[in-house]
């Protein structure tokens, strides 16, 4: 990948003083590492009138495959020979503005103690980048950039030359002039421009990406014309962080707007009630059961099966007492998203041995589940067609026997104090069913009689007098376990109250 940033200037104002602002000395040339590459900074020209740049990104395609785990564009799972060929060694994407960050990071901060009043001041500026992907086109380039101030010239690359029939590829050269703005909002225009135009990034996007989104585009970015579309691009379509990227957004330009500081617009609600607590959501709360269920039984290395997108197996790796945390999932695709969410390409070799993530199905043995202390069915059954039950039932109770099986699912009967839930609705589409309290003990109690398990049940969530918790789970401890289920325990004290009473007759009639 290659960039070029050139100005001019006088014998009294030198076009050398470029320098000075990226804090790279034009004498040299300087080399720096990235996590996919080598990046190379270099001056084809230094001189008093003219003065150029040029940022060199070498990328280490094999890097680019083992820790992106074979993606491929876009992070698709089944991208299977995007590994071999493709595009990311050459054209401009997210890897290039990640390195711009890297080795320009004091340039786009504004900072420049040798130079201060140039950094604070407009250049004339030209910015050139060979081969840029662009999904939407020249047009698209040229309504993200001429509402910043550039002039913008955008060439579209034929896809083959020779043959101009086939007509143009989606990649464009693109050549932005400019003698109005400074160097740093220049390289925060490419830093969040460039990964918006390829739409792809090659990293998991998490909810640090919108400060990251907001520290380069936060004084340009709240009254562009294509600001939804920016957003969305830039943070990979997550609807949850473009949604706060956008209220965010939205506080910068009503401070604007009232020439007033952010924080005096984000402060406007009354402050006591700045002491309420939020309520824990229902999901963590089930992790947190889940957990303390897991220490009270002494499990070591725990299966999560059904890990979906791996929150679990994320937060029984923050514990060491879990020395071994197996994520099974049926969806190659919720394990891809599992596998960022850890960052097991980036985890160091102690932690990475500590988790494993395979694809497995539950209505199926797997001797791969055999010999684990305990197993975990959060919000799972639930999902299954009832005829498939047994068959789930036995491949983790009979076959693969750990010695604890939490299993936890919604109590329907808890539904009617949800205000947003239709009546006669279950509360996720995909739920074949939802059980009350009833039906999903006597469920786990004929497993436990069925594969010598004992249970019994705890309530996740506020137990509600009338309807019960929300959430309800159901602790199955392999033969003397930590407790008998309630029923036995009920069972147990009837008959000692029963023994009570003989003994009470047998003194009368003595």
């Amino acid at each position: 990948m290659f960039l070029t940033i050139s100005t001019t200037g006088t014998s009294e104002r030198p076009a050398t003083d470029l320098g000075f602002l990226l804090h790279k000395h034009p004498g040299k040339a300087q080399t720096f590492s990235t996590s996919y590459g080598t990046a190379h900074v270099l001056y084809p020209e230094a001189d008093a009138e003219r003065c150029t740049a040029a940022l060199l990104l070498e990328v280490d395609a094999v890097a680019l495959v083992r820790r992106g785990k074979g993606k491929g564009r876009g992070g698709a799972p089944d991208a299977a020979l995007a590994q071999y060929v493709n595009d990311r060694p050459y054209a401009a994407s997210s890897l290039l503005a990640v390195a711009l960050s890297a080795v320009f990071s004091s340039a786009m901060r504004g900072v420049c103690t040798a130079r201060p009043e140039r950094a604070a001041e407009p250049l004339p500026l030209r910015v050139e980048v060979p081969v840029l992907p662009a999904r939407g086109g020249p047009d698209l380039v040229r309504r993200l950039f001429e509402p910043l101030g550039w002039a913008v010239t955008v060439e579209p690359v034929a896809l083959d030359e020779q043959f101009p029939e086939w007509g143009d590829s989606r990649y464009v050269r693109l050549v932005l002039e400019s003698e109005r703005l400074t160097l740093a909002a220049a390289l925060r225009h490419l830093y969040v421009l460039l990964p918006v135009l390829d739409d792809a990034k090659h990293y998991w996007v998490s909810e640090d990406e919108v400060d990251k989104l907001l520290r380069a585009g936060g004084d340009w970015l709240y009254d562009h014309p294509e600001m939804k579309l920016i957003t969305s691009r830039y943070l990979s379509r997550r609807w949850s962080l473009t949604r706060r990227a956008m209220e965010r957004l939205e506080l910068v330009r009503l401070a604007e707007t009232d020439d007033s500081e952010v924080e005096e617009i984000d402060n406007a609600v009354a402050a006591e009630t700045e002491d309420e607590e939020r309520p824990t959501p229902l999901a963590v709360q089930r992790r947190d059961a889940i957990i303390e269920a897991l220490r009270l039984s002494g499990a070591a290395r725990v299966l999560d099966l059904g890990c979906g997108q791996g929150q679990l197996v994320q937060a029984l790796l923050k514990d060491v007492r879990f020395t071994e945390i197996v994520g099974v999932d049926v969806s190659m695709r919720a394990l891809t998203i599992a596998s960022r969410r850890l960052k097991l390409d980036r985890m160091g070799e102690r932690q990475a041995s500590r988790v494993k993530l395979f694809q497995g199905s539950l209505a199926y043995t797997d001797n791969r589940l055999k010999g684990y202390d305990a197993a975990v069915l959060s919000e799972v059954i639930e999902h299954l067609d009832l005829p498939r039950l047994p068959a789930l039932e036995y491949a983790v109770f009979g076959a693969a026997r750990p010695r604890t099986v939490l299993v936890t699912t919604p109590n329907v009967e808890y539904n009617v104090r949800w205000e947003s839930l239709p009546a006669g609705h279950v509360r996720h589409g995909d739920h074949r069913f939802e059980w009350t309290r009833e039906e999903f003990r006597t469920w786990a109690g004929a497993i436990a009689a069925r594969h010598g398990y004992h249970v019994e049940f705890v309530p996740v969530g506020p137990d509600d007098p009338e309807v019960g918790p929300p959430t309800q789970m159901a602790v199955f401890e392999l033969g003397e376990g930590r407790g008998d289920n309630r029923n036995d325990q009920s069972d147990q004290s009837d008959q000692r109250d029963d023994q009570s009473d003989r003994n009470d007759k047998e003194e009368k009639a003595a």
